[in-house]
């Protein structure tokens, strides 16, 4: 028996002349209900992989915030280099480097800027964090901080769902990019050539130095102060200049503080990188981060920072313009009493903090203004580092090319601050580098990098925000 029930209906029509006709249809009822029902089917499971599409997407764009989007990036920067651009960047970074042969150092980066006319000047008001505790069996006598280890969530429980241990270069390196020159030593000369080379081609006017007192460092490098000569040097060279990020060292206090400050201006006040900021008084004045100031109370900080203080900087030769870190919303009003001059957010990853979170700047910045107090945020590329805190994925923050990273100079720009603060030049631990880097694929390891784009891509773009930075402020002056 046919599965098809063929019916017949009648429809009356008329026509041009005035008569009646009879039009009789045939339709088949079976083949109609089945076909109608493949359909349906077929858009169901087309409008699932079409939701299951949206629904990756957002994932993947999740980390960009503010809600706002690219919405607000600066009129007349694009988020990209044009294609025809990209190409002939690449192809001039490719001779360059088939031109030298073995050298494990590309050319100075200013060539890959080559075909963007005169080189523009630097901005003093784009300070960028650099670090000196990486090391090589080569120079250092083993890796330093290229092999640091897993660290352990204080949860037992959470601890023990994720891998422990420690990294073994120059294959698998505490990162989850790749450096272009392959982990390095800090102590290498060349190294920080090439580093200030780049920093200059990324017009950045300042290098925030992490700083250690002599002999001291964190709890998984050596002592790097010995280096700060030779950075101050190259630097000069490139035109940049150098301030100091002092770091959280083991018994730092106000009375430890008092005796670094000296020590910095003593050995360092007079080399021509030595970085002073004006003020808007007139004031020309070393300029020092307090990275984790929070651990020292205010009032601690008070005996140090204002002028009542029982071991005082301040209308000394020693005083200077001092920054401390804002993590948490109470931080503010510390700052404050603590005698700071301003306070800067440092972190790169949106959301993760009070003071990292892009929404919060405006009222922060509002709450210096009302204070007389310089507020700094910092602006960066990204952030992943789980390569040294795999539990730690939530706070993960993709590039997305470098839209995140532009985003974010857009909400630092937005504000209208004095200075601007980028995380960071070479952090490869927490993913927040601008320094180059490529491709890498090993057995056990596949690192991420900027393609479709060239290595220095962040610096490119570090460049052109300083340029746009550079002229609203002179319309805010206006």
């Amino acid at each position: 028996m046919q599965s098809d029930i063929t019916r017949k209906r009648s429809y009356h029509a008329r026509t041009k002349n005035g008569c009646s006709v009879v039009c009789t249809v045939n339709y088949f009822c079976g083949s109609q209900t089945l076909t109608m029902s493949r359909l349906r089917k077929k858009a169901c499971v087309a409008l699932f992989l079409f939701t299951l599409f949206i629904f990756g997407t957002m994932m993947g764009l999740r980390t960009l915030k503010p809600s706002d989007g690219f919405s607000d990036l600066a009129p007349g920067m694009d988020l990209m280099p044009f294609v025809g651009e990209r190409a002939e960047r690449r192809q001039v970074a490719n001779d360059v480097l088939a031109s030298e042969g073995q050298s494990r150092f590309p050319s100075d980066t200013k060539v890959v800027f080559s075909n963007s006319g005169p080189e523009k000047s630097i901005f003093y008001d784009i300070h960028i964090f650099y670090y000196l505790w990486y090391g090589t069996p080569q120079m250092d006598g083993n890796y330093i901080h290229w092999d640091h280890v897993l660290v352990p969530h204080w949860d037992p429980k959470i601890a023990a769902s994720h891998p422990k241990g420690k990294h073994t270069p120059p294959e698998d390196i505490a990162s989850s990019f790749y450096p272009e020159i392959g982990p390095y030593s800090s102590r290498d000369p060349d190294v920080i050539e090439f580093h200030m080379s780049q920093i200059e081609a990324a017009a950045a006017g300042v290098v925030v130095l992490a700083w250690y007192p002599p002999g001291m460092a964190d709890d998984h490098g050596e002592p790097s102060e010995d280096l700060v000569p030779a950075v101050m040097d190259a630097a000069h060279r490139h035109r940049i200049k150098v301030a100091f990020h002092i770091q959280p060292y083991k018994g730092r206090t106000d009375l430890s503080m008092h005796d670094n400050i000296k020590y910095i201006i003593d050995k360092y006040g007079n080399h021509g990188a030595f970085y002073r900021f004006k003020s808007n008084t007139g004031k020309v004045l070393p300029l020092f981060y307090i990275y984790d100031s929070y651990l020292t109370p205010p009032e601690s900080w008070a005996d140090l920072l204002t002028s009542s203080g029982a071991h005082s900087l301040r209308g000394t030769p020693y005083d200077g313009v001092f920054i401390g870190l804002i993590v948490e919303e109470r931080h503010k009003h510390d700052i404050l009493a603590g005698g700071f001059d301003g306070m800067y957010t440092y972190f790169a990853s949106n959301g993760f903090s009070f003071g990292s979170s892009h929404q919060n700047w405006k009222a922060v910045k509002a709450f210096c203004d009302g204070n007389n107090l310089l507020f700094v945020p910092s602006a960066g590329p990204g952030y992943v580092d789980t390569a040294v805190r795999p539990w730690n994925n939530h706070n993960t923050r993709n590039r997305v090319n470098g839209r995140y990273y532009e985003t974010s100079l857009q909400a630092a720009l937005s504000v209208r601050p004095e200075v601007i603060t980028i995380t960071s030049f070479n952090e490869w631990h927490e993913g927040t580098q601008i320094e180059r880097a490529v491709p890498k694929k090993t057995v056990t390891r596949l690192y991420l990098d900027y393609t479709p784009f060239n290595p220095d891509l962040y610096l490119e773009i570090t460049r052109r925000w300083a340029e746009q930075f550079s002229k609203e402020k002179e319309q805010w002056l206006m």
